[in-house]
């Protein structure tokens, strides 16, 4: 069983910054895809970031050249470094990852942007 746990989410002024970390635990075998998703209030669950671990990332539209995706394959784990944060990125950010035709989840972290 994959287990996924997130940190590093919390309260942040518009404009600032935080870092998320992802790690994966429990299986011998590299995860082939890690992402991060958000939800806000009373909406849809949306992507944030992709990371294959060999290709190139990809972002949602409404956060391109704000955060970057990265791994670090050997800790299994994955970060979302988040930059000119704005009222709209409040939300709870899930980890997703893909490994062997499955999938797993995080309990999600709250990022919370306010003046």
């Amino acid at each position: 069983q994959v287990h996924v746990v997130e940190s590093g989410g919390g309260l942040v002024q518009p404009g600032g910054s935080l870092r998320l970390s992802c790690a994966a635990s429990g299986s011998l075998f590299r995860p082939d895809v890690m992402a991060w998703y958000r939800q806000a209030p009373g909406q849809q669950r949306e992507l944030v970031a992709t990371s294959t671990g060999g290709g190139s990332p990809n972002y949602g539209d409404s956060v391109k050249d704000r955060f970057t995706i990265s791994r670090d394959n050997m800790k299994r784990t994955v970060y979302l470094q988040m930059n000119s944060l704005e009222l709209d990125d409040t939300a709870v950010y899930y980890c997703n990852v893909r490994l062997r035709g499955r999938e797993y989840w995080g309990q999600g972290t709250q990022v919370t942007v306010s003046s």
